[in-house]
């Protein structure tokens, strides 16, 4: 069966979403704050609200476009939720009708569109949505790291990582990637009493030097890339980078 985003980011997947950290979202959500000035925000995959909702509380207007209904509707239970003004579609696609001093993408989702044709798109949105000061920002990983880029003995490009070992539950992360498309499909396996919890995911990777030329097809130059949110370096140990564009 073909991979679906919408279905992957069910209501299971959504109802415990908010459980594991996903990197420093405090300090995401204060260099994200100076960056919006009076705002409003706008986040690409806005999900459950991890970053949208401690934003908004600091006073700005934060909007939003989020594929999964299920995403939504955790983020619609939350506190503050309901005075998001989120619209349900694809990233790449989806226009608001504002225009903002910050667009933002965090948590690896640009990768969440499979094809280099759809990121290139998904960063021509952002910058359509920018005013003529405005900036956008992409936090993603490093993929040499990350998915251990290397040929195995038989010529398959593949890896296995225990995620989580606990007296209660084991996850495994257990994936396949294509060195042509840059596409990973993976496989978040949970291990318990209660049996085996599969959940897919699919993606695809991309260097930060690729990420730089599709910013560039978009009429945007990079102001500044850090190693993390609260300036650290950017360097070839770097496991991740916070990128801000701009015109």
């Amino acid at each position: 069966m073909p991979f679906d985003p919408r279905t992957s980011f069910g209501p299971r997947v959504a109802a415990v979403y908010d459980d594991v950290p996903l990197g420093d979202e405090t300090a995401a959500v204060a260099r994200l704050a100076e960056l919006a000035g009076p705002g409003p925000a706008l986040e690409f995959a806005i999900g459950t609200g991890r970053i949208a909702l401690p934003l908004a509380a600091t006073g700005l207007r934060v909007d939003g476009i989020e594929l999964a209904p299920a995403m939504i509707e955790r983020l619609r239970a939350k506190p503050g939720g309901d005075a998001l003004n989120v619209a349900c579609g694809d990233m790449a696609v989806v226009e608001m009708p504002d225009r903002y001093p910050l667009v933002y993408i965090v948590f690896n989702s640009i990768m969440n569109l499979l094809t280099q044709d759809e990121q290139v798109q998904c960063i021509a949105n952002a910058a359509r949505h920018l005013t003529d000061d405005g900036v956008f920002v992409v936090e993603n990983v490093v993929p040499d790291p990350m998915y251990g880029l290397r040929h195995d003995r038989n010529g398959v490009d593949q890896y296995v990582d225990a995620a989580q070992i606990g007296p209660e539950r084991v996850s495994v992360e257990v994936g396949r990637y294509d060195r042509a498309t840059q596409r990973v499909d993976k496989w978040h396996v949970g291990l318990s009493e209660n049996g085996v919890a599969l959940e897919p995911i699919a993606l695809r990777y991309i260097w930060p030097s690729e990420l730089d030329l599709m910013a560039r097809l978009a009429g945007l130059g990079r102001r500044a890339r850090w190693g993390g949110w609260s300036d650290e370096p950017f360097d070839g140990r770097s496991l991740r980078h916070v990128t801000v564009y701009s015109r």
